[in-house]
């Protein structure tokens, strides 16, 4: 054979449907982290505490700041996000960071024209366009905040008052963040350089700086999605579901579970692993979703899963507790976050740190109704159109991602 044709046969392939397919491929595996141990977490469940920390951490920081949220909506909470910002920036720290588009929409003017006067680089990830409705659904959904690559953040809070118990004392959104050192931070530094690069088309001006192993420490990877159907989030809570022995617990605030997550759910209860649903209660920002997704509850009950409704407030929690693994992040373990969303999670092997997500888990079913049996459960006749256009929602969306992969 000619290198000629050789050659020939190689541009053409560069240029194929399954040249692009592997590198769409490749992407992906490069997103999730490997095993990395000496690493030190904490779960900060209480909503004074996660912003204190996080606010500290920006302004003890001295090199750089990378912050990458979904919800970022002007207020008293953004008020001291961005001052914190802008202070760091005149200490001259570098300080990037990535809003989702629609998700942060609630970013007044005048405050994005504090973060740009302020010498805050700052760019919008896929900003809503005329023209373009079904790249629409393509969103930023992490959170993650790291300072100096010493200390970092990520979880379901967003940059909000919604979450904050001063700004609303008997309503505000219940949360946690992960608060993590250690050598995983250099996976989350990648993940947002990625991310950078994708949304400015140019590299991140900021390397990332290798953090110091902890002894004793946990260990933990990184679980990342790019969207357009990628699976890896949920590939793996569908594993540990599968193989757990002791128990299986799930928080999540919007349910909409993939067929494989139900299945291993149904059959992990049989088999005698205690499985337990906790879910947002009547309190939620999205009622419809709550209503279709309480169809799903009747088959779940009858094989043994005890389902949790949190009745305090709304419950925004994205927690999982396997055995002694743990997974804190962004993802709700959803099929609408796998079709659209950049999702990221934090795995965590340590029976430490498994102990402390099972208090948080027990606090919240304190304060939660318990459905034992399908009887527990009522639906409205109205709720049954609904979950027909879902399902063509859903349709529509699982044949759009497929185009776009393309």
């Amino acid at each position: 054979m000619s290198d000629v044709y050789r050659a020939r046969k190689l541009r053409e392939w560069l240029y194929s449907k399954d040249a692009q397919r592997a590198k769409a491929h490749t992407v992906v595996r490069r997103l999730t982290g490997p095993r990395r141990t000496g690493n030190r977490f904490t779960l900060v469940s209480d909503g004074r505490e996660y912003f204190t920390r996080m606010l500290s951490a920006i302004n003890a920081s001295h090199d750089y700041i990378l912050a990458e949220f979904y919800l970022v909506e002007s207020g008293a909470v953004a008020d001291a996000f961005i001052a914190a910002f802008v202070g760091a920036s005149a200490r001259g720290v570098r300080v990037r960071a990535i809003f989702d588009g629609f998700g942060a929409r609630g970013l007044t003017d005048r405050d994005r024209a504090r973060l740009r006067d302020g010498g805050v680089s700052f760019v919008f990830y896929n900003k809503p366009r005329w023209g373009a409705f079904t790249n629409l659904f393509l969103r930023d959904h992490r959170k993650l905040l790291i300072a100096d690559g010493a200390t970092g953040f990520t979880g379901g809070v967003g940059i909000m008052d919604a979450f904050s118990p001063d700004a609303h004392p008997e309503s505000y959104w219940r949360d946690c963040m992960l608060e993590m050192t250690g050598p995983v931070l250099i996976d989350w530094h990648v993940l947002f350089a990625n991310t950078w690069r994708r949304c400015l088309h140019r590299e991140l001006d900021v390397a990332p700086r290798q953090s110091a192993t902890l002894y004793p420490g946990e260990s933990g990877r990184l679980v990342a999605s790019a969207g357009l159907g990628r699976q890896d989030v949920g590939r793996s809570i569908v594993n540990r579901v599968q193989n757990a022995k002791s128990r299986a617990w799930i928080a999540t605030a919007y349910f909409w579970p993939s067929m494989r997550l139900r299945r291993a759910l149904r059959r992990a209860a049989r088999r005698g692993t205690d499985v337990r649903l906790v879910l947002t209660g009547r309190y939620t920002d999205a009622p419809l979703v709550r209503r279709v997704g309480r169809l799903f509850y009747a088959r779940l009950l009858a094989n043994g899963i005890v389902i949790y409704e949190y009745r305090q407030r709304f419950l925004h929690c994205k927690l999982a507790l396997c055995d002694d693994w743990a997974s804190v992040g962004s993802s709700n373990f959803d099929r609408w976050g796998a079709l659209w969303n950049l999702e990221a999670n934090q795995e965590i092997e340590s029976p430490v740190f498994a102990a402390q997500v099972e208090a948080t888990f027990r606090q919240i079913c304190e304060d939660s109704a318990v459905l034992r049996h399908p009887r527990d459960v009522e639906h409205h006749w109205s709720v049954y159109i609904w979950w027909h256009v879902a399902r063509v929602v859903f349709s529509w969306s699982t044949r759009a991602v497929s185009r776009l992969r393309r």
